[in-house]
């Protein structure tokens, strides 16, 4: 978000892949399309060293939002979307979040990410989702 550009951003990746880091983590994101993109920017800048892809299931539109406003993440038309859906009921917003999240793992698992973080929030449900997801789709054995 404090990058002057996106190419600014990429340089800097560089820079830190050259001064010795051994690998990235990504800022949380709800649209895999923005990280595809910027993995191939990667590889056009020669950033070789593998990718951690950081994955937050939001749980409430008050945390999704507020995540949204701090990191610059924007939120894509199915997830509001599935927000409505939910209503105000606490547990169906947790619930949505928590399925767009291992939609998102499943897919990233099927194009083949170097890693995969996920930001539980200390939440036991969120983890125990999302390592069901990571095992059914065959990225993780049970």
């Amino acid at each position: 978000m404090e990058a002057p550009s996106f190419a600014a951003d990429i340089e800097r990746l560089k820079a830190k892949q050259d001064a010795g880091a051994d690998f990235l983590v990504t800022q949380l994101f709800f649209d895999n399309e923005h990280f595809y993109r910027f993995r191939e920017a990667c590889v056009r800048a020669r950033i070789k060293i593998p990718i951690t892809v950081g994955i937050m299931p939001f749980t409430s539109t008050k945390q999704i939002t507020r995540m949204a406003f701090t990191c610059g993440a924007s939120i894509p038309s199915r997830v509001i979307k599935r927000l409505i859906a939910a209503g105000d009921d606490a547990a169906s917003q947790e619930l949505a979040g928590v399925e767009y999240a291992c939609e998102q793992l499943r897919d990233l698992a099927a194009n083949g990410v170097d890693g995969l973080h996920i930001y539980s929030m200390n939440k036991p449900s969120v983890a125990q989702a999302t390592h069901e997801a990571l095992v059914e789709c065959g990225y993780l054995e049970s």
